[in-house]
């Protein structure tokens, strides 16, 4: 099967650790902007909006540690696949591409990576855009009671390493296949071809994507939390769209990202969670505008 491409980028491989490269599609001139993937997915969900704003940006859409096409080193410990080291391998490898200072925007699990980068990092992340995503700490305080079945996929992949693997390769095709299917409102807006290169991609990374996920049971709260603590917010221009789980789960979503960024703008959005592919104009204009304040 021959892998999909974004039009007119160029594949590069970028080592960013010992021993690990991420792979990352670059294009367009301009403004740097790096744009970080979800789950189950690779950098290809960002495929429109990245050839929209290769108009006028340099756009980098790289393969998260352990996804995709980049490097997927053993769980030899927390900090392999915590977020601070995943968004440390983001700083670098915008630098090692030429540009010390960039907006960062995330989706889902790169949300969680663009987080951190933004706290960790505030002089290289100029502006910041989450996409569906309450930080770490947030997320495991909005799971409760019946509600919280909605992430079992969380709780299964916090487990101790060994029976989370085992399962989700036993039948990794509808593991994966379900969240895109669960999650999406337009199905159209993931053909065939991207479906099965998520599902083949995902499938290739189960051990990797079991670590990231059983990080953020630990390592990422931790982080989180002292960052809580110790009264750190994000220091640059933050954008949130959301969907409106809030009133699904009891939370106010705005109220929780205002804690961590005093210039918020949120937004709730009446597309899927996938909204880079079912409303690319949306997130390109959005991005567009954090971009110019």
């Amino acid at each position: 099967m021959t892998t999909p491409s974004i039009p007119g980028f160029t594949d590069h491989r970028v080592t960013v650790d010992d021993g690990v490269c991420l792979k990352a599609a670059v294009g367009g001139s301009g403004t740097p902007l790096v744009l970080l993937h979800g789950f189950p997915q690779t950098h290809l969900m960002w495929r429109h909006v990245a050839a929209d704003l290769a108009a006028d940006h340099t756009v980098i859409c790289p393969d998260l540690r352990g996804y995709g096409a980049s490097d997927k080193p053993a769980e030899t410990g927390p900090g392999v696949y915590s977020k601070r080291t995943m968004a440390r391998d983001v700083v670098r490898l915008a630098a090692a591409l030429g540009h010390d200072r960039f907006t960062l925007a995330g989706h889902d699990r790169g949300a969680l990576v663009a987080f951190r980068a933004a706290m960790d990092h505030p002089d290289a992340v100029a502006r910041a855009l989450f996409l569906d995503v309450l930080p770490t700490l947030d997320m495991w305080d909005a799971l409760h009671g019946l509600d919280a079945r909605v992430g079992f996929h969380l709780y299964l992949m916090a487990q101790a390493p060994g029976l989370p693997e085992k399962m989700i390769r036993g039948a990794a095709a509808s593991f994966f296949g379900y969240f895109l299917d669960a999650w999406t409102k337009d199905p159209d807006a993931l053909p065939a071809e991207i479906r099965a290169h998520y599902l083949a991609a995902s499938a290739d990374a189960v051990p990797s994507i079991v670590a990231d996920y059983r990080a953020s049971a630990g390592v990422d709260v931790d982080h989180d939390r002292a960052d809580k603590e110790n009264g750190n917010k994000l220091a640059m221009p933050v954008t949130v769209l959301q969907q409106d789980w809030g009133a699904a789960l009891g939370y106010h979503a705005q109220g929780l990202w205002s804690a961590w960024a005093d210039d918020l703008r949120h937004r709730t959005v009446s597309c899927g969670h996938f909204m880079a592919e079912e409303d690319p104009q949306l997130i390109a204009a959005e991005i567009r505008a954090l971009t110019g304040r």
